[in-house]
């Protein structure tokens, strides 16, 4: 496990999912569920915001949870998060490049948070960041 990468996807996603909280917009735009003037519709804002707490809340998680099971937990949720992300947006975002950039992105940041859980340096210290909890 590479406690350090780990720490740092936790820590892009936490971020962007209080921006994409406050501004469902970001979210909304590049999986194209805006209108024709590229504005996101109230409802649209209400239904995306949930996920923008849930990514925020899942990158804390990875952030802070102690290295072990809770770190594999929280891990393992913020990858279910991007394996649901990529079949929500490859069905039901507006036009076929879009959901096929959704789903890409969705599973590229996966992909990048697997290979962290499962990369390691064998005996040695597992790319820990200094001061991580659990150290």
């Amino acid at each position: 496990m590479r406690t350090g990468l780990l720490r740092t996807v936790g820590a892009v996603t936490a971020a962007y999912g209080a921006v994409a909280a406050y501004r469902p917009g970001w979210l909304a735009r590049p999986v194209g569920l805006v209108d024709p003037e590229g504005n996101t519709h109230p409802h649209t804002a209400t239904a995306l915001r949930p996920l923008a707490w849930r990514d925020a809340a899942s990158g804390l998680a990875m952030l802070l949870a102690p290295r072990g099971p809770a770190l594999v937990t929280a891990t393992a949720v913020r990858i279910a998060s991007d394996v649901g992300d990529a079949v929500l947006f490859g069905t039901g975002s507006g036009g076929r490049v879009r959901r096929a950039g959704a789903v890409v992105t969705a599973l590229g940041w996966a992909a990048v948070t697997v290979a962290a859980l499962a990369g390691g340096r064998g005996g040695e210290a597992d790319g820990a960041l200094p001061g991580d909890p659990g150290t």
